[in-house]
């Protein structure tokens, strides 16, 4: 089983409670050590354009790169739910994950270790949602094995085709 993140980008808001609630989940200084960002961007194709909003996280890759590239095993994938886990006493600060990671998710909160979102793992082993998901009002942030996620989203967009072409 894979868990994931899925973004409705339709849903988000850009409010920054996802970022606020893993600012303090995780206990970071500021949203520039954020596991997660929003980021906002204009729609030019729309009259007027539009403002849209992303929020992204770890994604927790099936092949993590991050994971390949790290010299001293800090980082690792585990087969239960593949949730790519962090050891920061076996982090040596070489910043090889933050090279290899195409989605920026390895932070250096503290002056020479990574740190990385995790799920919330302590949440998630506790059978509760990632607070980032938590707390998200429009609901366009979920979480769960990928599988379903897929499925639920197949569903949904055959939904809307049908509405549209009935």
């Amino acid at each position: 089983m894979q868990l994931a993140f899925a973004f409705d980008l339709a849903r988000c808001s850009g409010c920054m409670a996802c970022v606020v609630a893993c600012l303090d989940e995780k206990d970071l200084p500021d949203a520039a050590h954020a596991f997660r960002h929003v980021i906002g961007f204009e729609n030019p194709g729309t009259a007027p354009p539009t403002l849209s909003f992303f929020s992204l996280s770890c994604l927790h890759c099936a092949d993590a790169p991050c994971v390949t590239v790290c010299p001293a095993g800090s980082l690792q994938k585990r087969d239960l739910d593949g949730i790519v886990t962090f050891n920061r006493d076996l982090c040596m600060g070489c910043r090889s994950c933050e090279s290899a990671c195409p989605f920026g998710a390895p932070r250096f909160p503290e002056k020479d270790t990574m740190a990385k979102c995790d799920f919330c793992l302590e949440r998630i082993e506790a059978r509760q949602q990632p607070a980032c998901v938590r707390v998200c009002p429009t609901r366009a942030l979920r979480f769960g094995p990928v599988d379903e996620l897929t499925e639920e989203t197949a569903r949904k967009a055959s939904l809307n085709i049908l509405e549209v072409f009935g």
